[in-house]
């Protein structure tokens, strides 16, 4: 019985090889046939061949090969640059609407968690679920905000009258001190302070009237974010998948899957730079407390802002914790204020940033201060808190292109008989 069992497993396999090689044949056969007549790139004459000396004219033939690249290359530069100035000549015209489209995208990534537990623990509705996510956040700022202000009018009238007495030292110092200025130099350098404010009267006025221009374009522009962060929030996907069916079919699914890929790092991008803003926050005010500096929550608020612009951020509202901490303390606290400012600043750069963010959201230091300086240029302070994340979102999109490519196999190049 064995043996019958053995002898009938090899008819089997001896049957499957002659069918894999029927199969094989047919294949061949079918290629064979379809390229029959299409000449391959190696049959062609020397003359036909793009390139060749043949094909080229006189004048042409007689440059070098090396300066021949380096003309091709030369162009095709050049009409990528002209194409980017063109982009970032659009961007400035349209940057009334791209600002409030970032920002958009920011807090829909910020709040997206959220919406997503609404959506599956509760079984909410799109609409309902960012209508009670949008709220809750709005409430959230709000909150801080009434904090924020509120202690620091209560807590004004002490650092002005601190400030007060800091200058008055300065005063002193500059009379009595190395410097030995007298009254009469003092007292010439307030009136040209004073001539200076006189004369500059109508250009303030002008400042004041454009800053109530200002608030309102801000108000306009915070419902227009909060309109668009709806959306985003509510039909996303949907927008994307619109935007996208424009594509070529080929491209439409590898750049569809390279935006999912990119959405799901600016996600973690700014939930990462939340927590890291949150414990820059905590060690700060923590500081501030225990030196008894005032403003300790507005200064830690501001420190929470601050980090959202990498480097630059954390930079700026350190340094005006530091001066806080001068005017009301003195100098022996702004330099403990100074020592754990730059402290947690080296903890953010080397320990939290890599261990949050990790390897998917990482960008370079360089490209970090590139993208904020062309914010700064572009939009100003909202065009280096959003440059950032959109270098991230890019290089998470572009390199999941390039690995998802498909390259064509490295067989002979088949061209038309045409």
């Amino acid at each position: 019985m064995g043996r019958f069992d053995q002898v009938r497993a090899n008819l089997r396999r001896a049957y499957l090889q002659r069918l894999e090689n029927a199969r094989a044949e047919r294949a061949a056969a079918d290629a064979a046939e379809a390229l029959d007549g299409v000449p391959v790139l190696e049959e062609f004459e020397p003359e036909l061949v793009p390139g060749h000396p043949s094909t080229m004219s006189r004048d042409d033939a007689e440059v070098p090969h090396g300066l021949r690249i380096a003309a091709a290359w030369s162009w095709r530069l050049l009409v990528l640059i002209a194409a980017a100035a063109v982009l970032l000549w659009l961007i400035g015209r349209l940057k009334t609407v791209l600002i409030p489209l970032s920002i958009a995208l920011l807090l829909s990534a910020l709040l997206a968690p959220m919406m997503g537990v609404l959506r599956r623990r509760m079984r909410l509705p799109p609409s309902l679920a960012a209508f009670l996510v949008l709220i809750a956040g709005l409430a959230a700022v709000a909150g801080v905000l009434t904090l924020v202000v509120s202690e620091f009018v209560a807590g004004f009238p002490g650092l002005s009258d601190k400030a007060a007495a800091g200058v008055q030292q300065i005063q002193d110092w500059l009379t009595a001190g190395p410097l030995h200025l007298s009254g009469r130099q003092l007292d010439a350098t307030f009136d040209a302070a004073t001539t200076w404010l006189s004369e500059n009267r109508g250009s303030l006025t002008d400042s004041a009237v454009s800053t109530a221009t200002a608030t309102i374009e801000f108000l306009a522009l915070l419902f227009l974010v909060l309109f668009v962060t709806f959306f985003f929030m509510r039909d996303g996907k949907r927008i994307w998948y619109f935007l996208t069916g424009v594509l070529p079919t080929p491209a439409r699914d590898p750049i569809r899957r390279a935006g999912e890929a990119a959405w799901l790092t600016l996600v973690a991008y700014v939930r990462a730079t939340v927590l890291v803003a949150f414990i820059d926050a905590l060690g700060i005010g923590l500081l501030l407390v225990i030196i008894n500096v005032d403003f300790w929550f507005p200064l830690a608020t501001l420190v929470f802002l601050g980090a959202f612009v990498p480097i630059v951020g954390a930079t700026v509202s350190g340094a005006v914790a530091v001066l806080i901490a001068l005017v009301d303390e003195g100098p022996i606290a702004a330099l403990v204020v100074l020592i754990g400012v730059i402290a947690v600043q080296q903890l953010e750069g080397h320990v939290l940033q890599p261990l949050i963010m990790g390897r998917a959201v990482s960008v370079h230091p360089l490209a970090v201060i590139v993208a904020i300086s062309a914010g700064v240029v572009l939009a100003g302070i909202i065009g280096a808190l959003v440059a950032v994340p959109l270098v991230a979102v890019l290089n998470t999109g572009i390199r999941h292109l390039v690995s998802h490519r498909h390259e064509p196999p490295p067989d002979a190049v088949v061209v038309s008989s045409d």
